[in-house]
């Protein structure tokens, strides 16, 4: 062994760095053998079954991680722009996975439905609802038990992870163990909303509520203001009582939803509006950015759902699943109820034109500007 100058250790010889070692090219060719382990046995379309699945396990692998990695962001006490940069950026990344999945979904659609109908029986009672790691991205996400479509007639999604005769199994090792990974995204996102500095540096505990009545008062004359427009506009005079019953609904949903008894909510909501009302102050770009992300990481993940319902319809019809769920329309309902950030989506329903916004208490805080001489 030899040592170069002022260093720590001895030197070994260098060894070289090959392509096929270093992605293991082999190993990753040689798992496409289905139940038998010999792909030369099978037709084409097992293959490219298997492929795409295999394609979307791996993809699972770096969100799950993106998706941890961004939850500990939210864990600290203080997020740091440089944190909320590093957020947006792996929430992007994961976007765009999901993106290219859908992607996926248009090659499994060139499988014709009678070359799948030649091996679909040997998939029993396998189904994608047993891929531990999409389980695992939807608990990390904040998805409750209660929550939850019953699957098919095992109970629970645990038990569909286990193997014959309840034995426990990888997958289901993986899920428990994620059950324990606390707190949730959800939660830590929840977390970092609720200390949202709506006063500014004079921040205080009822801050939100002031904001809240603010915005309301600004909100209801917006809506007063389309209201009549409305009226003016509508063809029949009969419509003038429907439209403003409809106006009148919406004022009290908004009042409702900014105002819960729950205290907590309450604050959250109210960050989350105070967010999308001044994103263009230098103190809540960042914020806003980060709500962005997590708002269009979930609507791909809608989206992906949506796509794999349309790919099985094209390609089975809406049968009974292979692993015992009503096929088709348990992937629709999941698609439809599977919401994570249910407050992203309704706070769109209640913003304002910026102009009629209510000014912004301590904007020289959020705008980074010195205060003013007296």
């Amino acid at each position: 062994m030899a040592f170069f100058p002022g260093s720590l250790g001895p030197m070994t010889a260098a060894r070289p760095t090959y392509y096929w070692d270093y992605i293991e090219v082999d190993r990753l060719l040689g798992l496409q053998g289905g139940l038998d382990g010999d792909d030369s046995q099978l037709e084409n379309e097992e293959v490219l079954f298997i492929t795409v699945h295999q394609v979307f396990e791996l993809w699972f692998k770096i969100v799950l991680r993106e998706l941890i990695a961004i939850r500990n962001r939210f864990k600290a006490e203080i997020l740091t722009n440089e944190d909320m940069i590093d957020v947006v950026t792996r929430l992007e990344r994961c976007a765009t996975i999901l993106r290219v999945g859908n992607q996926h979904w248009e090659v499994m659609e060139t499988l014709p439905p009678r070359a799948y109908l030649k091996f679909r029986s040997k998939l029993m009672p396998a189904s994608g609802f047993q891929s531990a790691q999409l389980r695992q991205i939807e608990i990390l996400l904040g998805l409750e038990e209660s929550e939850r479509i019953p699957f098919g007639t095992e109970g629970s999604h645990l038990a569909a992870l286990r193997g014959q005769g309840g034995v426990e199994t990888e997958a289901s090792r993986r899920v428990a163990k994620q059950l324990e990974d606390l707190p949730s995204l959800k939660d830590a996102v929840a977390g970092w909303l609720e200390r949202t500095p709506i006063g500014g540096a004079h921040h205080h505990a009822s801050s939100h509520r002031e904001f809240v009545e603010q915005y309301l008062a600004a909100h209801s004359r917006d809506l007063d203001a389309n209201l009549a427009h409305a009226q003016t506009v509508a063809s029949k005079g009969a419509d003038g009582g429907r439209l403003k019953a409809l106006y009148d609904r919406e004022r009290q949903s908004v009042r409702d939803f900014l105002l819960p008894d729950d205290e907590r909510l309450g604050r959250i909501r109210a960050a989350i509006l105070f967010i999308e009302t001044y994103p263009e102050e230098p103190l809540l770009t960042w914020p806003h950015r980060v709500l962005e992300g997590i708002l269009g990481f979930e609507q791909l993940f809608v989206i992906f759902r949506q796509r794999h319902a349309r790919m099985v319809e094209r390609i089975i019809g809406r049968r009974t699943g292979t692993g015992g769920t009503a096929g088709v329309d348990y992937l629709d309902q999941t698609a439809l109820k599977y919401r994570i950030f249910p407050e992203l989506w309704a706070v769109r329903s209640m913003l304002i034109n910026p102009q009629i916004a209510p000014a912004l208490e301590g904007a020289a805080f959020f705008g980074l500007r010195a205060e003013s001489g007296g």
